[in-house]
């Protein structure tokens, strides 16, 4: 029997799709949180062999550890991407890769620089350099203080005002790619001097400053990627990819260190503009 034009059989045959409909959906969404919850594992995990692969001590496994790194910024990097792609960024997720990033850009680069910089030199010239091992120990430290201060402030913060182009402060993964990318030039060869210890304990500070300070740097969110771009820039990137593939050791340690520098350099060239600008 029909009331008003509705039968009550197709009504109940509508209702019972819905409910598996909306059962499948839900199914999904819980899929889709997995995906980048899966790439913030993996930046994890590489983390963790990076510090497992130094514990060993080797020149192939700094080399390997160094790597490791690398390969935990590609998965930081798209990580957050795939979230926003997917529309599935919460605050769960977003102090999940913050606590990641502690192991893969704080814990990890902090033992591979002092057991490639310092614990391989001084134990080989121990208890001469009793005072250096000592230092090791606290800069590494500064290092990994630096990034959790980076990271906490980042979640509350966010960006620099006006949009996402800039960072404040130099991101924890390019600080950790810095020193990577220095040991994986080297091909894991570890430091055998004093002076050059040194210098690598002031390149940790230095970068912990930059972490910690208010710099901006260029975060490449605002460009462009999904619009046609001229023939030029597409084959200027295709040469900066075969380049970096090819000559990968150097190549990595050029954009680590232009990057690590066009902060500095940044505010350099806007405080003296700023200074030449009429009251």
């Amino acid at each position: 029997m029909e009331l008003n034009g509705i039968n009550p059989m197709e009504q109940e045959q509508e209702q019972d799709e819905v409910l598996p409909r909306a059962l499948r959906n839900s199914r999904l969404r819980r899929g889709v949180y997995i995906i980048p919850s899966a790439f913030t594992v993996a930046n994890m995990l590489c983390g963790y062999f990076a510090i497992l692969a130094t514990l060993d001590g080797k020149v192939s496994d700094f080399e390997n550890a160094a790597a490791a790194i690398g390969l935990a910024y590609v998965f930081d990097s798209m990580d957050g991407r795939i979230a926003r792609w997917m529309g599935t960024e919460s605050d769960f997720g977003r102090e999940f890769d913050s606590l990641a990033d502690i192991v893969s850009f704080g814990l990890a680069p902090a033992f591979l620089a002092y057991a490639w910089g310092v614990r391989t030199f001084a134990a080989a010239n121990a208890p001469e350099v009793l005072h250096l091992t000592q230092l090791g120990w606290l800069v590494g430290f500064i290092f990994v203080a630096s990034c959790a201060w980076r990271l906490a402030r980042f979640n509350i913060q966010g960006m620099a005002p006006g949009g996402n182009k800039y960072f404040v402060g130099m991101p924890t993964p390019a600080a950790a790619g810095m020193l990577a990318a220095t040991v994986y030039y080297f091909h894991g060869v570890p430091i055998q001097s004093v002076r050059l210890s040194i210098l690598w304990l002031v390149l940790m500070v230095a970068l912990s400053v930059l972490m910690s300070s208010t710099l901006r740097f260029f975060s490449f969110k605002d460009v462009p990627w999904k619009r046609k771009q001229r023939s030029p820039a597409v084959i200027l990137l295709a040469l900066v990819f075969a380049t970096t593939l090819y000559f990968s050791h150097l190549m990595l340690f050029i954009i680590t260190a232009c990057y690590t520098l066009h902060g500095p350099v940044m505010q350099i060239f806007r405080h003296f503009r700023l200074r030449a600008r009429p009251a």
